[in-house]
């Protein structure tokens, strides 16, 4: 019997659900990897990009290991998020530096996430503070 998805000409979905987009830069592949978010997560990073988009002006953005960064020119990433099974999960590269802490610890010690589930209703004045101090950080360079 033939894999129905073998037809489809969509992304591979990885574990958890986390689209397989290529590597590029720019707006055309995070639009591509948001498109191929399954189900609620879709609106999720959708709102996600709106938000950096609407509180960095000029943000660069590309999709590297398989999930949309956001950062500076020459100047590194300060933000990525990807999908698991049940959440979607924001990465602030500096962010042991926030005010407040995002509330996820990394075994790196400058990351922070923070996971928004389904069902969450997050905090956007927090997530644009979290944001734009983010933004204004030194970027990771990767």
């Amino acid at each position: 019997m033939t894999d129905p998805r073998a037809n489809d000409a969509g992304p591979k979905l990885l574990a958890g659900g986390n689209p397989q987009i290529p590597k590029g830069e720019g707006e055309a592949p995070v639009r591509a990897y948001i498109a191929a978010m399954p189900g609620w997560k879709r609106a999720v990073g959708q709102r996600l990009d709106e938000l950096v988009t609407e509180t960095v002006p000029g943000v660069h953005k590309a999709v590297k290991w398989n999930q949309p960064f956001y950062g500076h020119v020459d100047e590194g990433w300060f933000l990525a998020f990807r999908c698991y099974t049940k959440y979607v999960q924001v990465q602030f590269f500096r962010g042991s530096s926030l005010d407040p802490v995002p509330p996820k610890a990394s075994k790196h010690p400058e990351v922070r996430y923070l996971d928004l589930h389904e069902d969450d209703e997050p905090d956007e004045a927090q997530l644009r503070s979290w944001i734009e101090q983010a933004a204004r950080l030194p970027g990771e360079r990767m």
